[in-house]
C-alpha cells in the first residue's frame, strides 16, 4: 500500500523537511510514503479566497493518483487515535488502493476536495501550521506501521 502526502506549499523551513524525511525514511517497504508539494496560488493576485482555493483544487485533483482513497486533513475532521489509524491502515492494505492524504494551504481546502474525500481526519482540534502537519502526519503513519508490526515504538 502506497501512501501519498499531497500538500499545498513549497519552500518549507529546513526543520519541516528534515522532520518529514526522518519519518518517511523509517516507513516499511510495504507502506512507503511520498510527498508531493503543490505550488500555492499567489495570494497577491487580487483573487477571492474562493478563486484561490478553486485553483489549488484543480492542482490537487491533477496530482491525485488514479482510483486512490483520499483523506483530507482538517481540524474539523474526525479525531482518531494512533491505534485506530493503525487498524484502518491495516484494513485498507487489503484493498491495494493508494492512499492520498491531502493538506491544504493557509486558507484550507476547496469544498469540492472536502466533499469528495473518503475521510476527513483531524490531527488535533488546534489549528496547526501546515508544515508541522506534514511532520505530524509522517510520524503518525510511522507509528501506525509500528503498531501493525507489534514494534515497541508505540507505548499505550
Amino acid at each position: 500500500m502506497k501512501c501519498h502526502v499531497i500538500a499545498i506549499g513549497h519552500k518549507m523551513p529546513d526543520w519541516v523537511d528534515s522532520g518529514y524525511q526522518e519519518y518517511a525514511k523509517r516507513m516499511p517497504r510495504e507502506m512507503p510514503v511520498s510527498l508531493l508539494e503543490i505550488k500555492p496560488e499567489k495570494r497577491t493576485s487580487g483573487k477571492t479566497t474562493e478563486q484561490l482555493l478553486h485553483a489549488e483544487c484543480l492542482r490537487i485533483r491533477a496530482a491525485l493518483p488514479v482510483d486512490c482513497r483520499t483523506i483530507v486533513l482538517d481540524e474539523r475532521g474526525e479525531l482518531w487515535t494512533s491505534e485506530k489509524l493503525a487498524i484502518i491502515l491495516k484494513q485498507w492494505a487489503f484493498d491495494t488502493v493508494p492512499i492520498a492524504f491531502i493538506i491544504g494551504s493557509a486558507d484550507g481546502l476547496h469544498t469540492e476536495i472536502k466533499n469528495n474525500a473518503d475521510e476527513i481526519l483531524a490531527l488535533s482540534r488546534l489549528t496547526l501550521p501546515h508544515g508541522l502537519v506534514r511532520v505530524l502526519l509522517a510520524e503518525q503513519l510511522y507509528r501506525a506501521s509500528t503498531i501493525i508490526k507489534g514494534h515497541p515504538y508505540h507505548r499505550s
